[in-house]
């Protein structure tokens, strides 16, 4: 959407300010849809992070995801801006009856490119 819906955009912020990953949500973005649950930013880095870093051809890349360190002594954060992306974890595409990944994956999505949305985690069930 060219002009992001206000309401997911003050849920982003709450969970980036509460520092909360337990928010469930579904997102419509062109061919796709992804459900998982919400992330702050630097929890989501902190994570992809990691999981580079424990790869051996991937290992350069973790830096890329780590926490820059200020060194500045200043102990005030600065003004927080108004997130422009959701990042997801335990996030699976939904194609058909199957999530992918199975287990569960990392997303970082627009919030510009997502077309609707709905709080909640689909998942399938085989009965």
């Amino acid at each position: 959407m060219s002009n992001p819906d206000g309401l997911l955009v003050d849920i982003a912020a709450m969970v980036e300010s509460e520092h909360s990953n337990q928010m469930p949500l579904t997102v419509v973005v062109p061919g796709a849809v992804i459900t998982g649950r919400l992330a702050p930013e630097s929890l989501w880095n902190e994570r992809v992070a990691e999981v580079l870093a424990a790869s051996e051809h991937l290992k350069p890349f973790a830096a890329l995801f780590a926490a820059p360190a200020t060194g500045d002594g200043n102990d005030v954060a600065p003004p927080v801006a108004r997130p422009t992306h959701l990042h997801l974890h335990v996030a699976r595409i939904l194609q058909g009856s199957y999530g992918l990944p199975h287990t569960g994956g990392m997303y970082r999505i627009a919030i510009a490119d997502i077309s609707s949305w709905t709080v909640g985690d689909l998942s399938y069930s085989d009965q």
